[in-house]
Formats: C-alpha cells, structure tokens, sequence
C-alpha cells in the first residue's frame, strides 16, 4: 500500500479521529443489518423485572371478551393432547439455558403449563394451543421416524437409514440443535447423519444444520437436500430490510417479554422463538422439478416443489413404504400467515391453497401426517379432512377478501366483518394463533391492490406526530382527549381508547398519564388476543410505554458461520440500500472490487445521489480499486475491524485514490436499529 502515510494525512479531520468503536458501529450497521430472523428473527432478549407492579390483571370487560371462547369453543376436546402426547419416549427438560457465554438463552418453565385453567390474563384458546405446543421432548411416529419437539419453535424428524440418519429440518440456532441432538442419543443412541432435508428456506429449519454436519465423521458424504433457490431465499430475505424487520420482530415475537400469565405465553407456531449461532450449508441436491423421486440411505422419497407458498422456496415430501406426509409449513395446526406482522413479501393465499389441493389428490394412501411444527394426524381420513379444511380456510379468505373489495370495501372494513364459515370456526388448526383472519385478509388485499385503499383522504397522510397535534387539539387538548379515552376504557372499548391515546402520545410524549393509560389498553388488548403475535405485539407495547425502549439489536458476530455463505452480491445491494443522499449528493465516484478467492469481482459506482453495483466487471477507468479477503470482508461488516486496520490490513490492498474509500464508507447510513415504535 504506497503512500499510505500521506494517504492519512489527507483524510478529513472527522476521519482521522474515528475510534475503533465510532467504526464498529458504522460497519456493523452499513454493511449487514440482520442475518438471523426467519421467521422468525433473532434478538437479545434483555433481562426483564418481573411483572410491572403498576400492571393490573385483566378488566371485567376482558373476563367477558375471553368468556366467549369457553362458551363457544370445545377447548375440552382431548383428541389434541392424544396426538401431541403419541408417542412420547422421554420429556424435554423444564428449563435450559444457551451454553454459548455471549448469549443468553430463553428460560422456560414447562410447569407453568401443566395447570389446566387458562389465568385471567390469557385467552383461554391461546392457553389452551400453548399447553399443546409445550408438550416436549422424544417422539416415536412411526417405525424408524422420531421428532425432536419443543427445543425451538420448529421440530426436527429423524428418519432412520440403512447406514444412518435422514435429519429433517435443523433448528434456528447451533445451541438449541445440539441439545436437542444430545438429549435424542440419549434415547436412541450414537446418530451419525447420512442426509440431511430442509424444508424451506426460513432459518428456524436450518441454522443449527452444522451441529448435524459436525455429528458425522469428517471423511462422510452427507447429502442436503433443499427446494430450488434455497441459498438465495435463505441469505436475501431479511438483508436488505433487515433493522426494519428485527425490530419489528422484537414485538411480534416478545423478545423482551417474561414467560408468565401477564407475558409471553406462546409464538403460536411453538413456545419461543430461540437465538444463538447460526450456519447454514448449501444443498448437495436441488429439489427443482413439481415432483422428484429420491432414495436417500435406502429410504424412498417423493418430493413435491412447492415455490412461493409459506415460503419463497418450500419442498413437502411423500415416504411411500411408511404412508408419511410432510406438509413441511403448507399445513400447521394454526392459521398461518399470509403476510407476517414482522415484516416480509406478501404470500399468495390462492397458490397456498392450491398446493394443498394438489397435495390432497397426491395422497391416496397417506396414513400419518407430520409438518415443520406441532404435532403429527394420524389416520387417512382425519389427514385428508384436516388438508381439506386448511386449503379451504386460505381460498376462504382470498376470495371472500377479493368478493368485499369488488364491492367497495376497504382492507380495515372487510378485516372488520370477515369470519369464518361455522362449519370451519371451531376448528383449532385453523385459529388464529398465528396468523388471523383479520391480517391476513388485509395482506390478500395488499397482494392485489397494494397499500392505497382508493380513498383519496389516504392518498397522502401527514405524519403521525403532526397529525396528532391536530387531532388533540381539535379534541379540546390532551386533558380532553384523555378523558375521552379513560370513558372509553371504561367501558371496554379498549380499540378505540388506543387510538386516541396513541395521538396524545404522538403530540406530547412526555404525559405519563397517557402513556400509562394507553399501555392499560394495550394490555386488556394484549389479554383478550388469541393470536400469540397480537398478544405478544400488544404487551410488548405496553412494557416498552412504561419501561422505555430497551431493545438491543442481535449481537452479528453469532451470524459469522452463516454470513461466510451470504452471496457477495447481497452485500452489495445492502450498501446501496444504506447510502446517505444529502453526504453523496454532487459526488460521482468509481470503485472495483475484487475478491481473490472467489475470483469474483465488482464495479460500484456512485451517480445522483444513487449507488449502484455490477457482478464480474471490471472498469479501467474507476478512481479505486480494492481487493479483499473474504473473512476481512466479514470482519468489516461485523465491525470487527478498526480504521488503522482496516488501512494497514495485508488482507485489503488498494490501488488508486484512497481518500475516496474512506469518503465512501462515511456516506453509508450508521442506521437505527433500536427505533421507536409506540412512542415519535
């Protein structure tokens, strides 16, 4: 690196002061915002106190709402707990804890479970889905098919071989998959993997694949199979929106939230969302065609490629000589999402229901039923009634949701009348405990007409905080608005006391009296919700009023094993994303890049205020050029690489004007990953 002494020298006086720390941080955030949600996310769950002393218990208003669901619902049918509790070999511990020392593990009290009545402050469905999903520990299902149930919030199948293990769909983190692969050679001794499936591409269904990949000898030739773009749905989903939608995961999935009565109590798809190291490892055999037909280890399969459905990419499979059926996340025992209150692509509920029509004609002979989460359905005709009224529960809310809106209805008014049939609404696999009716009607609305709802007072909005000054004022003021809400609370209408809160908070975020009353409403919300997420959504709402914002963004160093296999070109497409226009602005700037190893290169350059980037080109012409060492390259991104180093480093050279490296990096947005939400 010539001259790099006077290189220095010219940097602006801001540079040249930058720590270490200043660094990290612009790093950290600039280049790789989150790598590890899923589904689901990852986060830091903070230590939280235990129930808020100033939190009540439920309302009389919420003993009623949640009344309902035990007078109309037949939460005592047992049919449920029978097939959750089939097969049961040996019970999950009560309680773990991550071994990793720089990450904290969830804590969970199975006991908390066991009661029978669901406390005042939970809907008593929700309890009820909750008690099923704590059923854990070793399962038989059939002759050489077992389920790792309750140490994350997706199961993993083992599937005996002839010469070893067929491993379906690692768990989100190492730490939980390798617990949950200690406590199954417990039970069922030494398992060596021979296959490994992944079902689809969210992470709570392969980070942990490398715990398997370490349980076989070094020299062993473990096959991956996965759907068809796999890698690049895994690595791309969550980069580029990445701080958006961890923090927005914080709230759907409770990350700060306590496991009691007046907390978490279920995700819907199982008890919690984990966190720890995550990997991942790109297939040996690509599952590309409608259906393909493998033996894996002696063992017939019958895959079925289901793209753009729960998920971008999504395989089921079919073992003819056992009659099993993995509906992967096509079918759950709750109403999914058709868009995911974290944030994510709209799905296609008419393409969902379809495959799962296609998948009914498939299965002539099905006798077990098994899926990425819950329990297994034992017996043809149950499974085929339980695939039928899924498919018919999503083609419901597409075309009831298309019938409205051609007849004028807004997204907020058909989420407001559309219920489900009778003959489908007392069917637990179809609740919302996960996704709802409601949300999901509005992402069908969305999936065809986008955001604007025709309307043109919506067209263009004022902000939040300006329109709530507006709004309190024309409401007599805060005190007259509170006073408003408090009736409304008062009488139940816990909706409405929320919205009008909400503005008082907008304009004046400092009135605890507001904040503490529309935390009150939240929680009554919060109570009465059947859906895991909305309960989770709402409490997270309040403890975030009363106790400020303590969110802390996923530590990225435990995404190293999986960053190492992002594409770079997602990486490209993420600093494009951070740039700064007002730094950029009047800067035109060329810049190669080259990565050795890959032997790949990039050319950035920058125009307008815009960024842009092209893959396997390079430009005489550019200002700079670069060459890095991939694991530098992580390193940067983790923030792990200081100014100093990041000039001295004999891992990066630099040809060409060095200043506009340097000039570059402070133009990309330092973020906010920690923003607020419930208050400006």
């Amino acid at each position: 690196m010539n001259n790099l002494n006077e290189s220095r020298l010219r940097l602006p006086a801001k540079l040249q002061n930058m720590g270490k720390s200043h660094w990290r941080t612009q790093f950290a955030a600039s280049w790789c915002m989150l790598l590890c949600v899923v589904i689901s996310g990852c986060s830091d769950r903070p230590s939280a106190p235990n129930d808020d002393p100033r939190s009540t218990g439920s309302s009389a208003h919420t003993l009623a709402a949640n009344q309902w669901f035990t007078e109309n619902l037949p939460l005592d049918d047992s049919q449920d707990f029978a097939d959750a509790r089939r097969g049961l070999m040996a019970v999950a511990p009560g309680s773990s804890k991550d071994v990793a020392s720089d990450n904290t593990q969830w804590v969970d009290d199975l006991d908390a479970y066991r009661r029978d009545d669901a406390p005042d402050t939970v809907n008593p469905s929700l309890w009820r889905q909750a008690k099923l999903n704590a059923i854990s520990g070793l399962f038989k299902v059939d002759d050489g098919v077992y389920q790792l149930r309750g140490f994350d919030l997706a199961n993993t199948t083992l599937i005996r071989g002839d010469n070893g293990w067929i491993i379906v769909d690692p768990l989100t983190s190492l730490e939980t998959t390798t617990a949950s692969i200690a406590f199954a050679q417990e039970h069922l001794g030494k398992i060596v993997p021979t296959a490994i499936i992944i079902t689809h591409s969210h992470i709570d269904h392969f980070g942990g694949i490398d715990a398997w990949m370490s349980a076989a000898p070094p020299s062993a030739d473990v096959q991956i199979i996965a759907p068809q773009g796999f890698m690049r749905e895994a690595t791309s989903e969550n980069i580029l929106a990445g701080a958006a939608m961890t923090r927005r995961a914080s709230y759907m999935f409770g990350f700060g939230l306590e496991n009691t009565a007046k907390g978490h109590v279920d995700s819907g798809l199982g008890r919690r969302v984990s966190s720890g190291h995550t990997s991942i490892r790109a297939p040996t055999t690509v599952i590309d065609r409608a259906e393909q037909r493998l033996q894996i280890d002696g063992v017939d399969f019958v895959f079925y490629n289901m793209p753009n459905s729960e998920a971008p990419a999504e395989l089921t499979f079919y073992m003819p000589q056992k009659k099993i059926f993995c509906g992967a996340e096509l079918v759950s025992h709750t109403l999914h999402n058709i868009l995911t209150l974290r944030g994510a692509k709209v799905r296609d509920a008419l393409a969902w229901s379809e495959y799962i029509g296609i998948s009914i004609e498939r299965l002539n002979e099905v006798e077990i039923l098994v899926n990425s989460h819950h329990w297994p359905t034992w017996g043809h005709r149950r499974i085929i009634e339980q695939l039928e009224q899924q498919q018919d529960v999503y083609r419901f809310i597409h075309d009831q949701t298309l019938r409205l809106a051609n007849r004028g209805h807004t997204p907020t008014e058909i989420a407001e009348q559309l219920k489900l049939p009778p003959s489908l609404v007392d069917k637990f696999h179809v609740r919302g405990y996960y996704g709802t009716v409601s949300h999901n009607s509005k992402a069908v609305y969305q999936h065809y007409f986008g955001w604007y709802d025709g309307n043109p007072a919506n067209l263009n909005r004022l902000p939040p905080v300006s329109a709530a000054q507006r709004y309190v004022a024309l409401m007599g003021g805060v005190k007259g608005t509170i006073a408003a809400a408090a009736a409304a609370a008062d009488k139940g209408e816990y909706r409405w006391a929320a919205e009008l809160l909400n503005h008082v908070v907008f304009a004046d975020s400092d009135n605890r009296k507001a904040t503490n009353l529309l935390a009150e409403s939240y929680r009554q919300l919060g109570y009465q919700a059947e859906s895991g997420p909305w309960r989770d959504i709402y409490l997270s709402a309040a403890k975030e009023l009363q106790q400020g914002n303590q969110y802390r963004a996923q530590d990225l160093r435990l995404a190293r094993k999986f960053l190492r296999k992002v594409p770079l070109v997602e990486f490209m497409k993420a600093i494009a994303v951070r740039l700064d226009p007002n730094k950029a602005a009047g800067k035109e700037y060329k810049l190669n890049i080259h990565f050795p190893e890959e032997n790949t290169n990039f050319v950035l350059w920058l125009r307008n205020s815009v960024l842009h980037y092209r893959k396997n080109h390079r430009d005489e012409t550019a200002d700079a050029s670069i060459s890095v060492g991939h694991d530098f390259f992580i390193d940067l991104m983790l923030g792990e690489v200081g100014l100093t180093n990041l000039l001295l480093s004999d891992q990066l050279t630099i040809e060409g004007n060095r200043i506009i490296i340097i000039e570059l990096l402070a133009m990309l947005d330092s973020g906010d990953d920690s923003f607020n939400i419930v208050t400006p």
